[in-house]
């Protein structure tokens, strides 16, 4: 699968890493494209048409993310995998459990999804940071935006008062239950 070529001024020892870094970071976009149009397609209740629509730019934006990722993999001489069974066979989560649901509860859930996938973000910015720049500059956009779709999502489950209706839920479904009736 990897070659033995890269961009100019990098060492291939360091391509092969930065091409597995950035092939972890292909499964989370991709899976998180997925699970953001289930998102979309499953939402239900009064904030439907709101929290419905609010995905779209999400699922596109993360679409292009993938995009970004699997051209850089290409420039760095390796050869991209984004097929159903390879990401679901090397993703590090469980699946997305949520079905038809009510808007508060998928944006619960959603949102300890964004907290995965930003942490697992800013650490790959770290190990892209002390091996190429340029990865690492894609990384720290792409969190950017992932960060504020997050904040998108928690501005709906704000008390107000500035902390999350969520707040100690550790898993997706134990989230959403805390918006529940």
């Amino acid at each position: 699968m990897e070659k033995g070529f890269t961009v100019p001024g990098m060492p291939v020892e360091s391509a092969e890493k930065v091409r597995d870094l950035l092939q972890e970071r292909l499964v989370t976009m991709i899976d998180l494209e997925l699970t953001l149009k289930h998102v979309h397609w499953n939402v239900v209740g009064p904030n439907f048409i709101g929290v419905h629509e609010m995905f779209d730019p999400h699922v596109a934006e993360v679409r292009a993310m993938a995009d970004e990722l699997a051209e850089r993999i290409a420039a760095l001489g390796g050869s991209p995998v984004g097929t159903p069974g390879y990401v679901a066979g090397h993703r590090r989560w469980d699946d997305y459990d949520l079905a038809r649901a009510s808007a508060m509860e998928h944006l619960a859930a959603i949102d300890k999804v964004y907290e995965g996938v930003v942490a697992d973000q800013r650490k790959a910015i770290d190990a892209a940071g002390e091996l190429d720049p340029v990865t690492e500059g894609l990384l720290v956009d792409h969190a950017h935006k992932l960060e504020q779709f997050q904040w998108f999502v928690r501005a709906h489950l704000d008390d107000g008062r500035g902390h999350l209706v969520t707040e100690g839920a550790e898993t997706e479904r134990a989230a959403a239950a805390r918006t529940a009736g």
